[in-house]
């Protein structure tokens, strides 16, 4: 069989009769895979292993009598396409427009089921000029505000990238070290969900790892604020409030920490210690957070001159500035308890500062630091009250007293939504000197990205140097005002492009919340798990605010997540040209045919863990196609009879366990089982009452089994045997549970528990008269050579083993 000839046989028929194509109506299921970025010349294996496979998922469903909706689009603004810009010289526009044309061909060629009238490309006008719309419903219903704050900053992408684009330290894309600026920036009130995204977590069908991963960033923390009187005010800054969960310890405070960040910092240090504090600051920003916080780092600090007042007991303590504290967290403030808690304690004994013990072991033992609860000493009339007991009374006393009480935390920060380069949305914001920062009127949307603008990065917003996008009229006085330069983050691009899908075509609302609310949620999402903490986060907060704005009746987006395993180079590295590793799609569909690489992609490798490549796979699955093909073409002219009954039992157990096997991704083993069930046909057609007919029969359902798999090799064996129809117009086989009762068992037979030969007898009889019936057979009479046996070993249904 000529595989691409075939496959491109196939895709005509699909697309000529609309089999790809989505109708309203019936039990939808929309299958949803993460859309790709079309920053690189072509798909790679990883693209392959997570729309070929997920797509055999949707063929699945669809033979199930589901209405699938699998639409496909691209992700086509931000940093990996204006890196390849830059990279090669071409235009983003034109560079991606270019990669869109060649990814479409590739995703075609892998006979996946995307319904490409509802295409999507976020760098078009027609989409983004509704994430401008996005950005002004958060503006004009207080979710979205412009602060100066210190940001993360990447030296090498040359713009902010938010808290979840830092992975350990580093930019997340081109694993440049991040360093802390401070810079006027736009930000979404994820924080004001932090509740609502928690709550709904446990609803989710998603993977428990992810869901963790969510729970943890959002980190909430139920403790109390302190507020410490600054013994010297400086203008409005009176008091420094702390965040903490161990208000038990309060009567053991030594001193109060700020975070180099913290804008406090630079009010309150004297003079005196001025020279010493911005050079301990300006160190401070150079280190990442890991560095900062490390258990092995030693811990510095530097006093600022300032002082503040412990609320309960009236002491004085120094305020200090100290790395180990960071901004992003609490209330970028701590109170240092040197006795209890090991970093204080570690500062404490390094800069000789006063340690004073407040909670003693309830056995009366317990060496410094004491980290656990226990009971309290030396808190004035809270003495002798155990930790859990103490702490909502002190919370309660300093509510009382006016300085503070009950608290949630929450360790996840705003989003910030500015980047300083050109390929993204621009932020529909003018600036005028008479009204300040205004909203563009929702009629003037799009918010045009101009073509002719120098786009290497320097620092500096590339739009803020082309006057004739920067220049414009305030829509509220009419006088000469100014454009934002920045674009907004391309994770807002892709927080709502699943709502956009089902309505793509509509150029008066991002959606019809009709059309929306009768095909979402999606009930399958299949992507990385790399996005936990910053696609699915944020999709799960726009979707929520959608909600309540009465936009959706839904408040989660993906009811169903899969993540994708990773597939490696031979040498069990990842791909990259650097090690010379990458396997390329295009030469192997062109020998192989892309049904035998999707074949391989799902049997070679556990879908959510992914593994090394292997030449040797494909081969292998090519060749198991070929046994199917001889079959087909040695009783594709009979007439299939399904009476014989021999196969039954092996074709229902195969329909069953990949009917099981497919819905859970676990294509591996969906794939065994049908080499397993082949197997059993060519054991069948060697016998001598083998029925042509029969097989016909079986490989009938066998073809149908496999569409989802390998749909376009499916397609031309049913065609083969008189099929007149796309299977993925069939139903899917179903299983007869009564075929499933085998009236005889192999039994694997050993001598000395050696394997030497397997034999068959009635089901269900009893131990001794499986010996007995065992011992009358031909081949054991043979292999024991009349030797009596000293003991015989019966495993019931599997085993017979001979001591001799």
């Amino acid at each position: 069989m000529d595989h691409n000839e075939i496959e491109r046989k196939w895709q005509k028929i699909w697309d000529e009769q609309g089999i790809n194509t989505f109708h309203d109506g019936g039990d939808k299921c929309y299958v949803l895979e993460m859309l790709p970025y079309p920053s690189g010349a072509q798909l790679h294996m990883g693209h392959w292993y997570n729309y070929g496979v997920s797509d055999s998922y949707a063929r699945f469903m669809r033979m199930q009598g589901k209405n699938v909706f699998q639409p496909m689009g691209f992700d086509a603004f931000g940093l990996p396409a204006e890196n390849f810009a830059i990279k090669t010289g071409i235009h983003p526009k034109d560079s991606t427009d270019k990669n869109i044309a060649t990814m479409e061909r590739q995703l075609s060629d892998m006979g996946v089921m995307f319904d490409w009238s509802h295409e999507i490309y976020t760098c078009r006008p027609d989409y983004y000029k509704w994430t401008q719309w996005l950005f002004l419903q958060l503006y004009k219903n207080g979710l979205c505000y412009q602060k100066k704050a210190p940001v993360n900053w990447c030296p090498s992408c040359q713009t902010v990238i938010a808290n979840e684009q830092v992975v350990d330290g580093k930019c997340e894309r081109c694993k440049s070290e991040v360093v802390h600026k401070e810079m006027t920036q736009w930000f979404f009130k994820i924080t004001d969900y932090a509740e609502k995204l928690l709550d709904g977590i446990d609803k989710l069908d998603w993977p428990e790892k992810t869901k963790t991963m969510q729970r943890n960033w959002i980190g909430k923390s139920v403790g109390g604020e302190v507020h410490f009187d600054l013994v010297k005010p400086k203008g409005d800054i009176k008091t420094i409030k702390v965040f903490t969960t161990r208000a038990d310890t309060l009567f053991g405070v030594t001193y109060v920490v700020l975070a180099p960040e913290h804008p406090y910092v630079k009010a309150l240090t004297t003079p005196k210690y001025k020279k010493t504090v911005e050079a301990y600051v300006a160190a401070a920003a150079k280190r990442t957070d890991i560095e900062r916080t490390s258990a092995t780092k030693d811990k510095t600090g530097e006093f600022i001159g300032a002082y503040c007042i412990n609320p309960l007991n009236g002491d004085k303590v120094p305020v200090l500035v100290a790395d180990y504290c960071l901004n992003s967290y609490g209330t970028g403030a701590v109170m240092g308890v040197a006795a209890h808690d090991t970093r204080d304690y570690a500062f404490a004994v390094k800069n000789n500062m006063k340690i004073v013990r407040v909670i003693n072991a309830e056995d009366g033992k317990g060496e410094l630091p004491y980290t656990e609860y226990g009971v309290l000493t030396s808190s004035g009339k809270f003495d002798g009250m155990k930790s859990k007991d103490a702490i909502p009374a002190i919370l309660d006393e300093l509510e009382k007293i006016g300085h503070g009480g009950k608290k949630v935390n929450y360790r996840m920060r705003d989003w910030s939504v500015s980047r300083q380069r050109y390929w993204g949305a621009p932020i529909p914001i003018i600036y005028c000197e008479h009204c300040g920062a205004v909203p563009v009127p929702e009629k003037d949307l799009p918010v045009e990205l101009p073509y002719d603008v120098n786009f290497t990065p320097d620092g500096k917003s590339p739009l803020g140097l082309n006057e004739e996008f920067m220049n414009c009229t305030c829509p509220v006085c009419g006088k000469p005002a100014r454009r934002e330069s920045d674009t907004l983050d391309t994770f807002v691009c892709s927080s709502w492009y699943y709502l956009r899908y089902p309505d793509a075509h509509n150029d008066k609302a991002p959606f019809d919340s009709k059309i929306v609310n009768k095909l979402l949620p999606v009930d399958c999402y299949v992507g990385g798990a790399e996005h936990a903490c910053s696609h699915l986060l944020y999709s799960r907060f726009i979707t929520k605010v959608l909600h309540d704005l009465g936009y959706i009746d839904f408040d989660e987006p993906f009811k169903r997540l899969v993540h994708q395993g990773v597939i490696l180079g031979p040498d069990g590295m990842r791909m990259s040209k650097s090690r010379g590793n990458v396997i390329s799609a295009d030469p192997l569909i062109e020998k192989y045919g892309s049904d035998a690489l999707r074949l391989y992609l799902m049997f070679g490798f556990d879908y959510t863990e992914g593994g090394p490549w292997s030449d040797g796979g494909i081969a292998s699955c090519s060749k198991f196609m070929d046994r199917i093909e001889r079959l087909v073409i040695e009783v594709k002219d009979e007439k299939a009879d399904e009476k014989d009954g021999a196969l039954d039992y092996e074709l229902n157990y195969c329909i069953k366990k990949v009917s099981e096997d497919i819905p859970d991704f676990h294509f591996n083993t969906a794939v065994a089982r049908c080499m397993e069930l082949v197997n059993a046909m060519y054991k069948y057609r060697s016998e001598s009452n083998y029925n042509p007919k029969y097989l016909k029969y079986a490989l009938s359902v066998l073809v149908k089994l496999m569409a989802p798999m390998a749909p376009h090799f499916c397609d031309e064996l049913n065609s083969l045997m008189g099929g007149k129809k796309s299977l993925m117009l069939e139903k899917y086989p179903v299983c007869d549970e009564s075929k499933l009762v085998k009236s005889t068992t192999e039994y694997a037979v050993q001598v000395n528990s050696k394997i030497k030969c397997k034999i068959t007898l009635p089901q269900g009889i009893a131990v001794d008269e499986i010996k007995a019936l065992a011992l009358k057979n031909g081949e054991v009479v043979s292999l024991l050579g009349g030797a009596a046996p000293k003991k015989i070993i019966v495993i019931p249904e599997r085993l017979i083993n001979f001591v001799v």
